[in-house]
C-alpha cells in the first residue's frame, strides 16, 4: 500500500572518457531536451563516480553506452524541442540501455493528453492528468512508496515500500511495462521497462539512496 508524505554543465568527450571511469567503460549522454534538472542529474552521476555528457547530436547519443531522457514541464514543448533535433525519430531506434526521467518517461509511450501530445511511441499507453480531489491536490509533489510489482533489474537492491520522491501532474496507467507502481487516488506506473527502455516517474536525482541505487543500477545494465 503505497503512503504519501506530502546552469548546465556541459562536458566535452575528453574530460568526459577521462574522469567518467567510476562504473568502467561508460559513457553516459543526457539528451538535452530541456528542463531544470539536468544539472542535478548529472551531480547525482557524479556522486556514483561517472561524468556525463549533455547533447542533442544524434551521433553522440547513439555513440553512449547509456542514455538519460530527462524531463522537466509540458510533453508538447519537450516533444517540439525533440523533433527541431530530430530525436524523435533516432530515440525509438536506441539500441542501449535509455532511462527516462519524470516527463522523459511520459515521453516514452505513445501519447500525453497534456497538449494532445503525440510522444515517441515506444512503450503503448497515453499519460493522463491526476484527478483533482480534496487532500490531494495536482500536482501530486512529495516522497510516496515503491510498490514493486515484478522483477526488474533496474529495482535490484530497492526494497518495497521504499521512498521517492515525485513532482508531476500526469501519470501513466499501471501496464504491462509496468515493474513498480506507487498511488496518488488510485495505482499509476511509478517505474517501467519495455525492452532496453526503462522509465522512473519520480526523480532519482532527488531520492536519496532510492534514487542513487536506481541510477546505478541502470549504469550496469547492457
Amino acid at each position: 500500500m503505497s503512503r504519501f508524505m506530502g546552469g548546465t554543465l556541459i562536458y566535452g568527450w575528453g574530460e568526459f572518457f577521462e574522469w567518467g571511469g567510476g562504473v568502467r567503460g561508460r559513457a553516459v549522454v543526457i539528451v538535452a531536451s530541456g528542463g531544470a534538472n539536468i544539472a542535478s542529474l548529472q551531480f547525482a552521476l557524479e556522486r556514483l563516480g561517472v561524468a556525463s555528457l549533455v547533447s542533442g547530436d544524434a551521433e553522440r547519443i547513439r555513440a553512449a553506452s547509456h542514455v538519460i531522457l530527462p524531463g522537466v514541464g509540458a510533453a508538447a514543448d519537450a516533444m517540439a524541442r525533440l523533433r527541431v533535433q530530430g530525436l524523435d525519430t533516432l530515440i525509438p531506434t536506441l539500441q542501449q540501455p535509455v532511462l527516462g526521467i519524470c516527463l522523459g518517461m511520459q515521453l516514452l509511450f505513445e501519447a500525453s493528453q497534456e497538449g494532445d501530445a503525440r510522444c515517441l511511441n515506444v512503450i503503448p499507453g497515453r499519460a493522463t492528468r491526476f484527478a483533482e480531489a480534496p487532500g490531494r491536490p495536482v500536482p501530486h509533489m512529495g516522497w510516496n512508496t515503491l510498490d514493486v510489482r515484478r522483477p526488474c533489474a533496474l529495482l535490484d537492491g530497492i526494497a518495497d515500500g521504499g521512498y521517492a520522491y515525485f513532482v508531476h501532474s500526469y501519470a501513466l496507467a499501471l501496464s504491462d511495462a509496468t515493474v513498480a507502481s506507487t498511488g496518488y487516488g488510485a495505482p499509476f506506473s511509478a517505474c517501467v521497462q519495455w525492452r532496453n527502455f526503462y522509465g522512473a516517474q519520480f526523480h532519482p536525482e532527488r531520492s536519496a539512496a532510492v534514487g542513487a541505487r536506481l541510477l546505478l543500477n541502470f549504469l550496469t545494465l547492457h
